[in-house]
């Protein structure tokens, strides 16, 4: 048998590599609360709609990609998946934000409260279509604080809440100094904060506002990170919040 020629031997290898990648999410849209189109990535890697299902949402000037390492891992735990691209937001790890680019090139609005019915409709599409079980709502940055906040206003719509270096980030928006607070003081379901160590003091007064034995707090002995990109292997101490991470969807979150 004859040896494959040079360049026919690289388009064979990537013909096989590629659906194993490709496999890993797959790339879908739905409408936001304003009609805008949202996208998102799926990583559903189980068949049954009962297992927990959880929506990212990313950082500022950031995009779906923030979780293209860490949804894989969350699959591994039991857990599907959903990545979506806010309004608010940019670009990280290649992946730019289409929803962000389809609400300037609209003219609509795109600062952070802004991107608040993404997130609605990111959980009221989840439901529908994936999420027979619990619906966990995970937030990075200024959506860390959203996420809060919709879990104590919107109480019927999520299970569980992981937030990721909230704050009261929207004084400047027009919204009340203590916005997230007052929302956090309603949270009924399971919410878990972290942040990065010197983050600490600008959540303290949210975590004390949630009510109730359901709630976990977090910060590394370590300098940490801001955002989920805490979970991120580049960084050392990835491992410290992975195992506070776990310790919390653990006990609240069956996968089995």
């Amino acid at each position: 048998m004859k040896p494959l020629p040079s360049l026919l031997a690289p388009v064979l290898l990537f013909l096989f590599v590629l659906p194993a990648f490709a496999a890993d999410y797959k790339e879908i849209e739905f409408k936001s609360e304003d009609g805008l189109k949202i996208t998102a990535d799926l990583y559903k890697k189980h068949k049954k709609d009962s297992k927990p299902f959880i929506v990212f949402c990313h950082q500022a000037n950031w995009s779906r990609g923030e979780y293209r390492e860490i949804a894989p891992k969350l699959n591994k735990l039991g857990f599907n998946c959903m990545a979506i691209d806010q309004r608010s937001g940019g670009a990280i790890n290649g992946v730019n934000n289409e929803t962000a680019a389809r609400a300037k090139a609209a003219g609509k609005p795109t600062n952070y409260p802004d991107a608040r019915q993404d997130i609605i409709a990111a959980l009221k599409y989840a439901r529908k279509n994936y999420a027979k079980g619990k619906l966990i709502l995970w937030g990075s940055s200024y959506s860390s604080a959203l996420v809060l906040q919709i879990a104590g206003s919107e109480p019927k719509l999520v299970d569980g809440v992981l937030s990721f270096a909230p704050g009261e980030y929207f004084g400047r928006f027009g919204k009340p100094g203590d916005w997230v607070t007052q929302s956090a003081s309603k949270i009924a379901c399971p919410a878990f904060i972290t942040s990065a160590q010197r983050e600490g003091p600008q959540w303290k007064a949210i975590y004390a506002a949630i009510p109730g034995n359901k709630k976990m707090s977090f910060l590394p002995t370590t300098e940490g990170q801001h955002g989920s990109r805490a979970l991120w292997e580049k960084f050392p101490d990835n491992d410290q919040y992975w195992k506070a991470v776990k310790a919390f969807l653990g006990r609240h979150f069956k996968t089995k």
